[in-house]
């Protein structure tokens, strides 16, 4: 009974549409006096916050807020991969030989998730996490690694929610969603496929560059940011990727937090 109701309520309320509607009113300046109940609700810590609560323009200047230097130290080990991102794992493991992987019980492909880009071949038999961002979370996207951008590519698609409901009953929305995947091509060729998921109320994915992410990027480093709460799908080749027991399930990670290693290969 439920799962018919829920998924054609979010049909009505993930369209465009209403997804533009609210993403205006939170660049308004008269979203500005919902700042503090917003904070309040959801527990933020305001003290990490690069400004105080007043000096933020509308909630989604606030949303997209920077941390105070120091507030994420990010690991130092060279081969180290850290999260990118502030969140929740929903899921991670194995993608299968014939590039499929499973998230709360549904079924999806690498070649789906990036849209039949030539690069979805280089993740059969690989590693991916999926990292979920509660409105709570900071929501700003940082490198996993030093690396070379090698292509960005943005995807365009619906607004659904991306929470642990919506992951369970809707179809596949992960590769349903708007999408903004940024290859980086690290030590010894190793390439991890940073996507960002768009949700209901976030149709806007931006690099902080501009249209376009820089040529480089050192780890820790300011990509991305959504403009309100979503998802992260990491995915890396076979046997370029060992990760730590953090990486797992149901355990709640910080940016810069090391969740794994690149493996260089031998020879």
């Amino acid at each position: 009974m439920w799962s018919p109701l829920f998924r054609a309520l979010t049909e009505l309320s993930s369209r465009p549409t209403i997804a533009r509607l609210a993403g205006a009113f939170a660049k308004s300046a008269a979203s500005r006096r919902l700042i503090p109940r917003f904070a309040s609700f959801y527990g933020i810590a305001l003290e990490e916050a690069e400004y105080a609560i007043d000096k933020y323009a509308s909630l989604n200047d606030f949303f997209i807020r920077k941390l105070k230097p120091g507030a994420r130290p990010v690991d130092e080990d060279e081969r180290s991969v850290v999260s990118p991102v502030d969140g929740l794992v929903a899921e991670a493991g194995t993608i299968s030989p014939d590039r499929t992987f499973l998230v709360k019980g549904q079924q999806y492909t690498v070649d789906e998730l990036l849209n039949g880009s030539p690069h979805a071949a280089r993740y059969m038999d690989g590693t991916f996490a999926v990292i979920y961002l509660s409105p709570a979370n900071y929501h700003r996207i940082h490198a996993p690694v030093d690396a070379e951008v090698i292509e960005s590519d943005r995807i365009p698609g619906a607004v659904y929610p991306v929470n642990d409901p919506s992951l369970r009953l809707m179809k596949r929305v992960l590769s349903r969603n708007v999408r903004l995947v940024t290859y980086l091509e690290s030590e010894g060729g190793a390439t991890t496929a940073l996507v960002k998921v768009g949700a209901m109320n976030v149709a806007s994915i931006r690099y902080v560059s501009g249209d376009q992410p820089p040529a480089r990027v050192a780890k820790g480093e300011d990509l991305a940011y959504f403009e309100f709460g979503s998802t992260v799908v990491l995915l890396w080749q076979r046997g370029r990727f060992v990760p730590t027991e953090r990486l797992s399930a149901g355990v709640k990670v910080r940016m810069g937090e090391k969740i794994g290693e690149i493996a260089v290969p031998r020879g």
